[in-house]
C-alpha cells in the first residue's frame, strides 16, 4: 500500500531539503516583527551548527526597530547576495511571496523555495512548504525543526527563539498561548534565555520619539459602531516631526485594541519617506470569532492571523476607513443583537 501524501504540516520535507542542501538563505518578511526576526537569526545559527553555508537577507533599507537592533544582526544583508542562485532560500514567517520584498531575483533565482510559517492563510508559495496555523509562532515551528535535525539548543539560539514566542504571544497574553508554547518558553528559559534582558530591551527600551508618534495616534483615535471599532492614522508628517523611523508605529496598535468594549482595532500609516504603496494599515482583533485576515485579504493586499493582519492600499484615509468599517460590519452583522 502506498504512504499517504504528506500535508504542509510535516516536517519531514523541509528536514530533507537541509540536511541535503549546504548553502542556504535565510529570509522573512519586509517591516519585520519579533517572530520574524527571532525566527531568521535562530534559523541562522542552527543551521551554521549543522556545518551548512547560511546568509541572512533582509529586503529593503528600513532600519530594524530599536527594541530589536541589540540582537546580532551585524552581518544581516539588505541587497540580494550576488549567489542567491546558488542558495536554497528558506523564507521564515512570510505569509505570501510579495511580502518578501519588491526584488522578483529573490524567488527566481533560488534553486528550491522552503517556505516556512504559521500564518493559516499561507500561500504555499514554496517547493517545499511547512504551514503550522496553530503554532503559537514562526519560531516555534524552528524549534520543532531543530529537534529533528538534532541541533543544539545553545543560549543564543534559545534567546532568539524565545524573543519569537514572548512576542508574537504578546507576552503570553494572546489566545495562540497554547501549552506548547508555555513549555517551549520554559525549555528555552533552561537553554539559557535571559528573560529580564529581553524584556528590559524589547519591552522597556521606549524611544521618547515613539511615545510622542503614540500620542498623536491617540489623539486621533475614533470609535465606531457602537465602541466596538477603534481606528486612528498616522501622516507622513508625523513621523518626520518627532523623529522617527516607520518602526517605531509597531506596538501603537495593541493601545487602541486595549480600548474597553473594542472587538477590533485598526491603525492606518503612511511610511515616511514616500514610498509605495501609500498607506499600510493594521489590524487586530480581541475575539478569536473575529477574522481579521479574512477583512485584511479582501482588501486585496493583505492577509495575517485571525487575531493579527494587515494590508496596503493607495486610496485615502478616509476611504479606507469607510473599507474597514464596512467589513468590520458585515463581518460582525447580527452578533450585536
Amino acid at each position: 500500500m502506498s504512504s499517504p501524501p504528506k500535508t504542509a504540516t510535516d516536517l519531514g520535507p523541509v528536514v530533507d531539503a537541509i540536511r541535503s542542501h549546504d548553502r542556504f538563505l535565510v529570509t522573512t518578511h519586509e517591516n519585520p516583527d519579533g517572530d520574524a526576526l527571532g525566527s531568521i537569526l535562530a534559523a541562522k545559527l542552527g543551521l551554521e551548527q549543522l556545518g551548512k553555508d547560511v546568509a541572512m537577507y533582509l529586503s529593503g533599507d528600513t532600519p530594524l526597530p530599536r527594541e530589536y537592533a541589540w540582537m546580532p544582526f551585524g552581518n544581516l544583508r539588505r541587497q540580494v547576495p550576488a549567489d542567491a542562485h546558488e542558495r536554497v532560500l528558506l523564507a521564515l514567517d512570510c505569509a505570501n511571496e510579495s511580502r518578501l520584498g519588491p526584488d522578483p531575483e529573490v524567488l527566481a533565482s533560488a534553486p528550491l523555495v522552503v517556505n516556512v510559517d504559521h500564518h493559516h492563510d499561507n500561500t504555499r508559495f514554496g517547493a517545499v512548504n511547512l504551514v503550522v496555523g496553530e503554532a503559537s509562532s514562526t519560531g516555534e515551528i524552528v524549534r520543532d525543526l531543530f529537534s529533528a535535525l538534532d541541533v543544539e539548543l545553545t543560549p543564543e539560539i534559545a534567546e532568539a527563539l524565545y524573543i519569537a514566542v514572548v512576542t508574537d504571544t504578546g507576552r503570553f497574553q494572546y489566545t495562540n498561548t497554547t501549552p506548547k508554547a508555555l513549555r517551549l518558553a520554559a525549555e528555552l528559559v533552561e537553554a539559557g534565555a535571559d528573560v529580564h534582558k529581553i524584556f528590559q530591551d524589547v519591552y522597556e527600551s521606549v524611544q521618547f520619539a515613539k511615545l510622542k508618534l503614540l500620542a498623536r495616534a491617540l489623539e486621533r483615535a475614533q470609535i465606531y459602531e457602537g465602541g466596538r471599532l477603534v481606528v486612528s492614522y498616522l501622516l507622513r508628517d508625523d513621523f518626520a516631526e518627532v523623529g522617527a523611523a516607520e518602526p517605531y508605529s509597531e506596538g501603537i496598535i495593541d493601545y487602541l485594541r486595549a480600548v474597553e468594549g473594542a472587538d477590533m482595532a485598526a491603525l492606518i500609516r503612511e511610511p515616511p519617506r514616500g514610498d509605495s504603496p501609500a498607506r499600510r494599515v493594521s489590524l487586530r482583533a480581541s475575539t478569536d470569532e473575529l477574522d481579521v485576515s479574512a477583512i485584511a485579504r479582501r482588501s486585496g493586499e493583505g492577509g495575517g492571523h485571525r487575531q493579527a493582519a494587515g494590508f496596503s492600499s493607495d486610496e485615502s484615509i478616509e476611504e479606507i476607513t469607510e473599507f474597514i468599517r464596512r467589513e468590520f460590519a458585515a463581518a460582525t452583522d447580527g452578533d450585536a443583537a
